[in-house]
């Protein structure tokens, strides 16, 4: 079980801290924690877990902060990493994003979150759809009621219907005008192709988002017509296990609104759908650059906003690049980002220039990594392709949308 939460700043200022069992936990933990995680962050990841004299540690970074939780006793560490992740999701959905600002304003929301969200030191309702009917999101009308009255609460006196349904996550008697369901495969490529042009890693991460808007309680079921390629598979507590044991299939019946339903990675895929081809050559204090990109294979849709991002090594101190296709800023921290968009049919872009080394160094001696970004709508890379949705207990019949989106998350070449 959980003791305490504590909401950590960029900088280790404890922002806000919720105490669940009758011995607290005092604040002195956090500067211990930070002291033990700060000297790593440059050089390497820090451990989710981390065990202290008195404590285990568990946290997570989100947009800059730090979630940290204390537990006396060993827990499951999987079980309090997702409870953290979860009031991550929860709060960045609430507040519109995550930032010591947003947090510091909605303070009273966030600590009436975390009330509803554990109780006695274990995950109590942690459903968004559930969590709204309960507490009401910040808006400007609850701001300006607030600053009216006082401070009003924005706690439900009701509870929600689901709180006492067979379905926690779904009340049994929501209607809806119009009935619909979007189900949106969106995949990240993770790759790094090395100085000789090799793919050394190609994996691409996974999520299936599904938006109901579907009257009563409806039996859901999705089919993929090659499940075989998915590994390291996560659920949404709604997801039956055993009918995807038997037969890889999804039955569900699904929360109201839009929620994640399940994450996978696919694992060695042989080609990206772009390359990128650097060449750095160095002679008397002067390095030419030529950087060209193209597409290896056509996904079957327009490859939308790419975009590379490179650091120049120590050793620059000006330089000197244009393109034949697209926008190039040279920000102020030495860094270059190339931003090309579609890439024509008519031309392969191309950046090209120069780059000036410091007095004294003829040739470059380290070379830098090129950060590659674009978005395809309407492809998953992985292969992956949804067979049929099918529902039932209904007495109407919905709308059922599809849609895809691949997206570059880590893809670096090394020169």
């Amino acid at each position: 079980m959980m003791q305490c939460i504590f909401l950590l700043s960029d900088t280790g200022e404890v922002m806000l801290e919720k105490q669940w069992m009758g011995q607290q936990v005092d604040r002195s933990i956090c500067v211990w924690f930070w002291e033990q995680a700060f000297p790593a962050r440059d050089s390497y990841k820090v451990p989710s877990v981390i065990a202290s004299p008195a404590h285990y540690l568990l946290h997570i970074v989100r947009e800059g902060i730090t979630f940290l939780a204390c537990t006396q006793y060993e827990m499951s560490p999987l079980l309090g990493i997702e409870f953290l992740c979860r009031v991550a999701n929860v709060l960045s959905d609430y507040l519109g994003g995550l930032n010591e600002d947003l947090i510091k304003d909605n303070f009273v929301i966030v600590y009436q979150l975390l009330d509803e969200m554990m109780d006695s030191g274990f995950p109590l309702t942690t459903e968004p759809n559930i969590l709204k009917e309960m507490i009401t999101p910040p808006n400007i009308v609850s701001r300006m009621l607030s600053v009216v009255t006082g401070g009003s609460s924005t706690v439900n006196n009701i509870l929600p219907g689901a709180t006492s349904s067979n379905v926690p996550w779904r009340a049994s008697d929501l209607k809806h005008v119009n009935n619909e369901v979007y189900v949106d495969l969106v995949e990240e490529i993770d790759a790094t192709v090395n100085r000789d042009g090799f793919l050394v890693k190609c994996e691409v991460y996974g999520e299936v988002h599904v938006n109901s808007r579907l009257s009563g309680v409806p039996e859901l079921t999705l089919s993929f017509s090659n499940p075989s390629i998915l590994n390291d598979i996560r659920f949404h507590p709604c997801v039956r296990f055993r009918p995807w044991e038997a037969h890889q299939v999804l039955s569900f019946v699904p929360p109201d609104g839009a929620f994640k339903l399940m994450s996978y990675r696919v694992k060695k895929l042989k080609n990206t759908p772009i390359y990128v081809r650097p060449q750095l050559s160095s002679d008397a204090g002067v390095c030419q650059v030529n950087i060209l990109v193209g597409m290896r294979n056509d996904p079957g849709k327009p490859i939308d906003s790419i975009a590379l991002k490179f650091t120049f090594p120590q050793s620059v101190v000006s330089s000197d690049l244009t393109a034949n296709h697209g926008s190039v800023d040279v920000l102020t921290h030495k860094a270059c980002t190339w931003s090309i968009g579609r890439i024509p049919k008519d031309k392969a872009p191309c950046l090209t220039g120069t780059l000036t080394l410091e007095s004294g160094q003829d040739c470059l001696r380290e070379f830098p990594t090129i950060l590659v970004g674009f978005k395809i709508m309407g492809v998953a890379m992985s292969g992956l392709k949804i067979d049929k949705l099918d529902l039932q207990n209904l007495g109407y019949r919905p709308y059922k949308g599809f849609r895809a989106l691949t997206q570059a998350a880590c893809y670096e070449i090394r020169i």
